[in-house]
């Protein structure tokens, strides 16, 4: 009745065409504010960042839904280089990272960030060769492959470490991260403390210049390019690994002996990680005779002083309840839960956030 009488008043003539426009509008309007408060006045907390943690991220934000309703969680998987960005940017609430924030980005920072490690996984050599072989690697060949020096699946020296495995004699294709990834970053931390050259010529970080091979974005991109791609490999976090149902080699560790990645492989190595305060640390070529070498942390990045009082009080409260109640799903997606003294001290560290 409203509507009619203000279409009269200004001698307005509504067509069906622009009354279908006009209703398009307020439902257009009433989408962007659903956007913003999320569904049945429900509060929305955004985060972006790495694609490492995102099977369990989204394990715990659908099971949070249930242990508060109010509150509801939007997490782009787009790589840690994108959560530093974001969060930095402050188009987030929170960013998510593999790889700890350098001095130089936190010192661009408007606020003080602060790292909360999550969990920990494993970075696997992944592969497509016929009938999946199950192959050993050290450090040195791995460096080698990645950077381009090993060129054939038969090569000699694949070939010393895996005895008895017929290796075909096909070229070898790498497939590596073309984003910004902190997967990346364990891959190449772990490449640069096992090969002088690597560290040298190429180095660690979340993007590189890769020596060799293709691209693709996301762990589901380099798990997806060698799941189709016969002959090539690449590295995953191993879930992915496990849900496309490709193969992992065994990767021989700092005690010298070939480790299975696995959550309790992760584990040891993690047990034997030096932690400083700001929990910006590497587990990669972890001591320990059962360490997994290729291992990592994960963290989600948060303002230590957050702006909008509401969320930041939800946010402290989910990461409570991660910290806390979310470690009993870990294991089943193949990451490790942080040790309980290491948790304790997080979880003081998530008491400093305010709000």
């Amino acid at each position: 009745m409203q509507l009619c009488n203000l279409v009269t008043s200004n001698s307005v003539t509504l067509t069906k065409s622009n009354m279908r426009t006009f209703a398009l509008g307020l439902f257009t309007a009433a989408g962007l504010l659903a956007a913003q408060t999320g569904a049945l006045g429900q509060m929305l907390i955004n985060g972006a960042g790495a694609t490492f943690p995102y099977p369990i991220y989204s394990k715990w934000f659908d099971q949070y839904a249930k242990v508060d309703p109010s509150v509801r969680f939007n997490y782009q998987s787009i790589g840690s280089g994108g959560g530093q960005k974001q969060i930095l940017a402050e188009t987030v609430d929170f960013g998510a990272s593999d790889g700890p924030m350098s001095d130089d980005n936190l010192s661009k920072a408007p606020g003080k960030i602060l790292h909360i490690p999550t969990v920990a996984g494993a970075v696997v050599v992944t592969y497509n060769l016929p009938g999946s072989p199950k192959l050993k690697l050290d450090g040195p060949a791995i460096a080698d492959i990645f950077m381009g020096k090993l060129t054939k699946w038969n090569d000699k020296r694949i070939a010393e470490l895996n005895p008895g495995v017929k290796l075909p004699d096909t070229d070898l294709v790498v497939v590596h991260r073309s984003d910004g990834s902190g997967t990346s970053y364990i891959f190449t931390d772990y490449l640069s403390s096992v090969s002088p050259t690597w560290e040298k010529e190429v180095g660690r970080n979340t993007s590189v210049k890769w020596p060799a091979g293709l691209g693709a974005k996301g762990n589901e991109g380099v798990a997806g390019q060698v799941k189709q791609l016969p002959g090539t490999i690449g590295y995953v976090e191993l879930a992915y690994a496990h849900q496309n149902k490709l193969p992992s080699a065994e990767v021989k560790n700092a005690a010298g002996n070939f480790i299975t990645p696995s959550a309790e492989a992760v584990t040891e190595a993690l047990a034997a990680a030096k932690v400083p305060d700001d929990f910006r640390f590497s587990m990669v070529n972890a001591a320990g005779d059962k360490a997994y070498p290729i291992a990592g942390a994960t963290w989600l990045l948060v303002y230590e002083q957050q702006k909008d009082p509401a969320k930041g009080r939800k946010l402290v409260e989910f990461l409570d309840w991660a910290l806390t109640r979310g470690e009993g799903m870990t294991s089943a997606l193949d990451y490790a839960s942080l040790p309980e003294s290491l948790q304790k001290r997080v979880l003081e560290k998530i008491k400093t956030i305010k709000y």
